[in-house]
């Protein structure tokens, strides 16, 4: 058995980042902009942070935040990839820090084994409470993917993504493959594209099938 890790945003689907993009839809952006910078500062750490963040959001429903998840697209290659990956005995997974609503919905359209995201909290009629469940913060990718590979021992393990919050999985991953990474973010392969992504899962498998 193999596994595989994705990043999501930016990396599986064209959202750059769930917050950001909720933050453009509510008109939040200014406030949500100085709460990251303040972050970053080190002013306070990543469950305050993402709370501060849904804290300018109350009120508004599930709906409107799922038609927006509902609208997100994918990298071209991305279902053509999945399927490859699970006909050659792959454990997919998605380990992302922005939102549930995005990334489950893509895990059950591409029947993910595992998916690890921050889930809004809602209340009783739907609407955003403020609060956060924080299960992928900055740096605990690595973490997620360390637990994985224990419960499952696979023989290898794969790690994809493009920011530095997928560093700390590249650590824990036997390949690391970085898709069009942001500034100062490597791996041991950068590719442009999915179908790159796939190319070089095909000889990593080839070269282990020799072995």
């Amino acid at each position: 058995m193999k596994l595989i890790a994705f990043d999501l945003e930016g990396t599986l689907v064209k959202s750059v980042s769930s917050w950001v993009e909720l933050h453009k839809l509510f008109g939040t952006w200014d406030r949500g902009k100085e709460y990251a910078e303040r972050f970053f500062a080190g002013e306070f750490d990543y469950v305050k942070w993402a709370e501060l963040d849904a804290s300018l959001w109350k009120g508004h429903t599930r709906e409107e935040i799922m038609e927006w998840a509902d609208s997100v697209e994918y990298m071209d290659g991305a279902r053509e990839l999945i399927e490859f990956l699970r006909e050659n005995g792959f454990r997919i997974a998605i380990l992302s820090s922005g939102l549930m609503c995005l990334a489950r919905r893509i895990a059950e359209e591409l029947a993910v084994d595992y998916v690890f995201a921050n889930e809004l909290i809602f209340d009783e009629e739907g609407r955003v409470t403020g609060k956060v469940n924080p299960f992928v913060d900055f740096k605990s990718k690595g973490q997620i993917l360390r637990e994985l590979k224990e419960e499952l021992k696979p023989e290898l393990t794969i790690a994809v993504g493009d920011g530095f919050n997928d560093i700390a999985m590249f650590r824990e991953a036997d390949v690391s493959i970085a898709i069009n990474p942001h500034e100062g973010v490597k791996g041991d392969y950068e590719v442009k594209s999915l179908h790159e992504v796939r190319r070089i899962v095909e000889e990593i498998l080839k070269r282990s099938s020799r072995l």
